[in-house]
């Protein structure tokens, strides 16, 4: 049984607006698709449990309503590198991966995406463990939806051929703490799109993330210098030939911007 969300749009003002450069919100446009089938396999379940499934399906029902999952960008330039610290419009980022990762990049695209408020706000008792478990599961399908249709739309908008992320606090080496330099870069997020960062640099919702996109030709993931076990947000195989391109010490006399 499958089930859609409501489609949204985007907007010319959306489009005129990005490639300006300024901070717009994206609104997911495909219809946000769910059914019992993807979410029994997000969250590693299989199907025969009737009970099982007749929750998430109920879950189902109740979200799509309210589903609004949402990303921004920005447009933004590296402006100067110096050792394994990057300064991208005026703000400063220390990450030996990021620099390298950006070491012949000029363009790049910091961006903060989230389930949505709307989803935040959906609540059951805490004694509830099967919903809140499986609702879970159905904000982080909302939030890779719309990163999804967040690198899609960039790979069209500057036709870009491949687009790499990285996520403060995916690696050790680019911490958390990093969130508030890039919240700074994008300026006023809770505004267009109702993420919030707390002292301790954790969003609100916490179905959300935020990075930068950056174009490659060579296919990047932190995960492939993760070797952390068992990881549900995997997106790519850990890889000891990766890690060790990237254990060179820092550039002393880093190009200048071209």
């Amino acid at each position: 049984m499958g089930t859609e969300g409501r489609g949204f749009s985007l907007s010319q003002d959306f489009i005129n607006g990005a490639v300006d450069g300024c901070v717009m919100p994206v609104l997911d446009a495909p219809p946000f698709r769910l059914d019992v089938d993807r979410v029994l396999t997000f969250t590693g379940l299989h199907q025969g449990n009737r009970r099982i499934e007749t929750i998430i399906q109920e879950l189902i029902e109740t979200v799509l309503p309210v589903a609004r999952p949402k990303a921004l960008y920005r447009v933004a330039y590296v402006e100067k590198r110096e050792g394994d610290s990057v300064y991208i419009d005026g703000v400063y980022f220390t990450s030996h991966v990021l620099r390298v990762n950006l070491e012949a990049v000029e363009r790049i695209f910091p961006y903060a995406a989230t389930c949505g408020t709307e989803l935040d706000r959906i609540h059951f008792s805490t004694r509830d463990y099967v919903k809140q478990y499986y609702l879970d599961g159905i904000k982080e399908l909302a939030l890779r939806s719309a990163t999804r249709h967040l690198a899609q739309q960039l790979q069209k908008t500057y036709a870009l051929k491949q687009i790499s992320r990285m996520n403060p606090g995916s690696l050790e080496d680019w911490p958390l703490s990093q969130q508030k330099a890039l919240f700074t870069l994008l300026g006023d997020v809770q505004a267009h799109i109702g993420i919030t960062l707390t002292k301790h640099y954790i969003m609100t919702p916490i179905k959300s993330v935020s990075g930068i996109y950056f174009p490659t030709q060579i296919r990047f993931e932190s995960c492939q210098l993760c070797p952390r076990p068992l990881c549900r947000r995997r997106r790519a195989p850990y890889d000891p030939d990766v890690v060790k391109t990237y254990a060179s010490p820092p550039i002393e006399n880093p190009p200048q911007n071209r």
